[in-house]
């Protein structure tokens, strides 16, 4: 589909077929210690968005700026919607159903912006692509990269989950650990774009990752019989899949095929929340996040901008959550739905549990669940333990039941 771009920030709008990153005018013109500036929007042709509502089906494709070739070699969606009913009963809901986006096949939500990066570098004719990740969107990129065997240049920091790290090593990416944050790394990934070239993946710095995010929603929407959600709990670190869910939805307004917006929440840990604080404040502040639950710790959210506007201009709020709230959501999910997420994921169950006196029972609730939890056994440590062994013999079995 034809597309051009919009600066969130001046408005300008970039019209050109080249590989653009970031508005020429306001890019790095933030002040330290504040949210980046200048990151750009995708705007769809909107003569080409407004033909699909005469289509009886309608597919993420449908919705994306690049054609994604060969999509059986890395299929991303149709994720299962799983509504737990023992969850449900215990808290008094109606319908709160959970997107399963742990179940693509890297594992996590982000294989959804690196299938449209892919398509996106082989568009353009280039084989390498660098980012930055915590772990999730390296090992989804790396993932990619092994499924059309481009190459992958990732830098993580070093304390970043041993799973999540693996996975990248196992799919062939050059794994690069950085003695830093989260932000250090993605500073060295565009250094490395700058002398070594290649497209840049970064979440938001590239517009496409959330072009590839908001096929979530567009999924959603038909695999509920062509509606949406009357709410949608999400956990948010950096902003960019909160955006991507956003502008899923408001492209299917604008193709005519839903008249508004869910509301949205945004679910962030009280260790991990500059978004929510800026929603709160409308000051984009930077700050030094901790919390165990990695995928959403971030200090400078790159495309907090963006979701705050978003946040405000669809009637969304944010929650935040303690980090005993998120431990004992997760365990709550795997011991009352058998859904095994990271903390990350669990942070919008907890969001849910803590929102309960403020929403609408009845409503149609859905909860985005982003990573599976074998990304990160190491949470479990001091947690969990398994039990001591038995003696072989009848006798032993007796005793241990008895």
């Amino acid at each position: 589909m034809k597309f051009r771009y919009q600066c969130l920030d001046c408005g300008k709008i970039i019209e050109t077929d080249e590989i653009i990153y970031t508005c020429p005018n306001c890019g790095g013109t933030e002040k330290p210690g504040e949210f980046p500036k200048g990151y750009l929007r995708v705007l769809l042709d909107e003569k080409e968005l407004s033909e699909l509502k005469k289509k009886d089906h309608v597919s993420i494709y449908d919705f994306f700026p690049y054609d994604v070739p060969n999509k059986d070699v890395y299929p991303v969606g149709i994720t299962p919607i799983v509504r737990p009913q023992r969850i449900n009963k215990a808290l008094g809901l109606k319908n709160m159903y959970c997107k399963m986006d742990a179940y693509l096949p890297s594992g996590s939500f982000k294989d959804r912006a690196s299938q449209l990066i892919a398509a996106q570098a082989m568009a353009h004719k280039v084989n390498k692509i660098a980012l930055a990740s915590t772990g999730n969107a390296g090992a989804a990129m790396s993932c990619a990269g092994a499924a059309y065997g481009l190459d992958i240049i990732l830098f993580v920091p070093e304390t970043a989950p041993i799973n999540k790290l693996m996975q990248s090593v196992l799919y062939g990416a050059t794994v690069v650990p950085v003695k830093g944050t989260y932000d250090d790394a993605f500073l060295l990934s565009i250094e490395y774009t700058k002398h070594f070239g290649g497209i840049n993946r970064n979440t938001a710095y590239n517009p496409m990752t959330i072009e590839g995010k908001k096929s979530v929603s567009i999924e959603l929407f038909e695999q509920l019989g062509r509606k949406i959600p009357d709410m949608v709990y999400v956990p948010v670190g950096d902003g960019c899949i909160i955006s991507g869910v956003y502008k899923g939805f408001y492209d299917l307004m604008k193709a005519g095929l839903t008249d508004h917006i869910p509301q949205i929440v945004c679910c962030q840990s009280v260790k991990s929340n500059a978004i929510s604080q800026a929603f709160k404040t409308g000051k984009f502040t930077n700050i030094e996040a901790s919390t165990r639950a990695d995928s959403i710790s971030v200090d400078c959210p790159a495309s907090g901008r963006m979701a705050v506007k978003y946040l405000k201009d669809y009637n969304g709020k944010c929650v935040e959550v303690s980090e005993q709230e998120i431990l004992d959501a997760q365990m709550t999910l795997v011991h009352d739905s058998g859904i095994f997420v990271e903390p990350a994921s669990a942070t919008a169950f907890a969001a849910l549990k803590k929102d309960l006196p403020n929403i609408d029972k009845n409503a149609d609730i859905c909860l985005l669940l982003t990573g599976i939890g074998f990304k990160d056994m190491a949470v479990f440590d001091g947690r969990v333990s398994l039990p001591a062994s038995i003696e072989n013999s009848a006798e032993a079995v007796i005793k241990r039941f008895s």
